[in-house]
């Protein structure tokens, strides 16, 4: 057994299992995340197609069997932290207060999940590195149709979230659908417009998601003859 507790207060007895097990734990974070963070790097440097799961292995001086303990295949360490990101923005609109309309809750939500999107990754990859490969996604065509595919589920989540909070059946009443697919269009056109920018970083991802949102309203219901281009 092994003890713990601080000055002044009785031993607390750490079963020496449980400290194993706690260790074994670390040391497996540590080895996915460091198998993550070399795949990343070497799907932006040389391309996703390019890289074989040999060499994000290697990378990190482990077998080819290590990697697939962790990771099915490769196109699952590619979208590893873009699920970290999306749980990530789905809890934020969960944290949003009582009584907030649904459109302003995806607005809220989506910005402050951009606010604090290194909370989310920063332990795992750095922010830029993530970002990085979300432009290789944006242009690889087989990872983009992925995405396009774990994003309508990501879609269907929040439309259950939206009217969860608004006392509705999801099934009987289009209007929560309807808002997230409304949002969701306007992410990717964002995502978009931000992945032919160059050196574009997290702020001008934040600050054009910010103004895409904000045309919301006005592209919908104004004439766009008469009113001034965004």
């Amino acid at each position: 057994m092994e003890t713990a507790g601080t000055a002044g207060a009785a031993p607390r007895t750490v079963p020496r299992t449980a400290a194993r097990s706690g260790l074994r734990e670390r040391k497996k974070r540590r080895n996915r995340d460091a198998l993550l963070r070399a795949a990343l790097e070497l799907f932006t440097t040389q391309g996703y197609e390019r890289t074989t799961v040999d060499e994000i292995a290697e990378a990190v001086d482990v077998s080819q069997r290590t990697f697939f303990r962790y990771f099915p295949n490769k196109e699952e360490a590619a979208f590893a932290v873009q699920e970290i990101v999306e749980a990530h923005f789905v809890d934020s609109l969960r944290a949003r207060p009582p009584g907030e309309a649904p459109l302003e809750v995806l607005r809220r939500g989506l910005l402050e999940g951009w606010d604090t999107i290194s909370d989310a990754v920063g332990s795992v990859v750095p922010v830029e590195l993530y970002l990085r490969m979300f432009r290789v996604i944006e242009s690889t065509p087989a990872l983009l149709a992925e995405h396009l595919r774990r994003s309508a589920e990501t879609e269907e989540q929040i439309a259950r979230l939206l009217a969860e909070r608004e006392g509705l059946d999801v099934d009987a009443d289009p209007r929560p659908r309807l808002a997230v697919a409304v949002f969701g269009a306007v992410m990717r056109v964002t995502s978009r417009q931000w992945s032919t920018r160059e050196d574009a970083g997290q702020e001008a991802m934040r600050e054009l998601t910010a103004a895409y949102l904000d045309q919301v309203g006005p592209a919908l219901t104004g004439n766009w003859r008469t009113s001034p281009r965004p």
